[in-house]
């Protein structure tokens, strides 16, 4: 059987491509090596409760019916509905360093205010420095890269605001250690700052399963268990793919959302250029379930980004975790619609991880590191958020390991490599990329990243 496009990985991007590619009648298979689709943003069970993967919140909310921004675009680039997502925006969140703070909801012009408020002799540099990121145009996609740092030096002088207006974003979807392309700065600002935070009452499987739903009910295939071993060629073109098993499949085109390394190696020896640099920065996660709503402890804010130290470092530790910064996120506080709220409470804890640590450690040796290192994120946390420690019921631990294992990335690389293919393009005629490495970050935009590489090479 040949089709139309191939697409490697069920993820945010992949599913958003195929829906994309269904809907004009294009024969499309989505392969996924796995048992089930999400990839970076995916969900299972564990000990008869669901748990999601990857998803802290969405970005880029917007209210329903908003008919601009990102949001907007995606629902009717998939023709979808608001419904059809479910969001419910955040409570408030907020960055936190040494002698300072900064709130935030979904609300830019109050945003602006409490940078101002808190740093008000950086203030006419930040309010011009907002200027200058609503006139930059992050979606050009042939814009070349330029250090984020570098640009917020020339409207702000005070290096720890520059720190806590890249902790969050940085976290939030930069490969590069301690800095970020200004673009990417752009897109993750306007999404966190500008839109906000919100979320699914049901979690991930809302999303992944509206949108597994409508790409087969529009005629596209999914296979499960269908790992991509090689990406065949002929002439310096694509035109399939050998699985796992040995199976070859026919396609005109292939859209992988593997990442540019992995592609480049599913390639063998076609690609004329040098393997690109794989990403370095990965996260150890903890999930902590609650006999009791956070609410009833004294902790009502969705997100805390923090930092304990003079300067913020992102960067892959010496140590096997780095706690001196790290995300504390609830999924219990947020704006359900008529006041629901999750049976139990949650609390989740992410922080900077050293891959190679978590990938040659013994297995003996794993599960205690795993749960020494659980035990220092969670004391690391309770120094900004009320102690929950003694109303913990159960808890789950990823690392590097585990994200390498379920989505191929190397080095457990949750933002991929350092240098973005923003065109998708990848030196081999009808072979393309999406997602992470394609440079559109967060939940929205990995589905955006599918849909235009779909738009600009998939159905011209």
């Amino acid at each position: 059987m040949k089709y139309d496009t191939i697409i490697i990985g069920a993820g945010m991007s992949g599913l958003a491509a195929g829906v994309r590619l269904a809907y004009y009648e294009k024969k499309v298979c989505i392969l996924e090596r796995h048992t089930t689709i999400g990839g970076l943003n995916s969900f299972y069970r564990l000990r008869d409760r669901n748990y999601d993967v990857g998803l802290h919140a969405v970005t880029n909310y917007a209210a329903p019916g908003t008919r601009t921004g990102p949001m907007a675009k995606l629902l009717k680039q998939l023709r979808l509905r608001w419904d059809d997502f479910d969001l419910s925006p955040q409570v408030c969140s907020s960055v936190v360093f040494p002698g300072h703070k900064i709130e935030f909801a979904n609300n830019h012009g109050e945003f602006i205010e409490a940078v101002c408020a808190e740093f008000p002799q950086q203030a006419d540099g930040f309010r011009k420095l907002v200027k200058h990121i609503e006139e930059f145009d992050e979606l050009d996609l042939s814009q070349e890269a330029v250090s984020g740092r570098k640009v917020l030096g020339e409207f702000l002088s005070d290096r720890l605001l520059i720190d806590m207006l890249f902790c969050p974003l940085m976290f939030y979807g930069s490969a590069i250690p301690n800095d970020m392309d200004f673009s990417q700065f752009v897109i993750m600002y306007k999404s966190i700052f500008v839109q906000g935070f919100a979320r699914p009452f049901a979690g991930v499987r809302q999303i992944l399963r509206t949108l597994t739903r409508h790409y087969k009910q529009l005629g596209g295939e999914l296979k499960l268990r269908q790992g991509v071993q090689e990406i065949l060629t002929k002439n310096g073109k694509a035109v399939g793919v050998r699985l796992d098993d040995g199976t070859e499949i026919e396609a005109d085109n292939v859209l992988s959302s593997a990442g540019i390394v992995e592609t480049h190696r599913l390639c063998g020896t076609s690609l004329p250029t040098p393997e690109p640099a794989y990403g370095e920065l990965s996260f150890n996660e903890v999930i902590f379930v609650l006999d009791r709503q956070p609410q009833d402890i004294g902790h009502n804010e969705t997100i805390v980004f923090y930092n304990n130290t003079e300067d913020f470092i992102y960067a892959p530790p010496e140590a096997p975790i780095d706690t001196r910064s790290g995300i504390i996120c609830s999924p219990n506080n947020f704006k359900y619609v008529d006041s629901q709220q999750l049976e139990e409470g949650f609390i989740r804890i992410t922080a900077l991880a050293n891959p190679q640590y978590w990938m040659s450690i013994p297995d003996e040796e794993y599960y205690p590191a795993k749960q020494h290192w659980c035990d220092q994120m969670a004391a690391a946390a309770v120094e900004h958020i009320p102690d929950f420690r003694p109303h913990i019921v159960d808890t789950d631990i990823f690392t590097p390991r585990t994200i390498k294992k379920y989505t191929g990335h190397l080095n457990g690389a949750v933002y991929g490599a350092p240098h973005k293919i923003l065109d998708g393009t990848t030196g081999v005629e009808n072979l393309f990329i999406c997602g992470t490495d394609q440079g559109f970050l967060g939940i929205v935009g990995s589905m955006l990243s599918g849909i235009t590489i779909a738009n600009n090479h998939l159905l011209r």
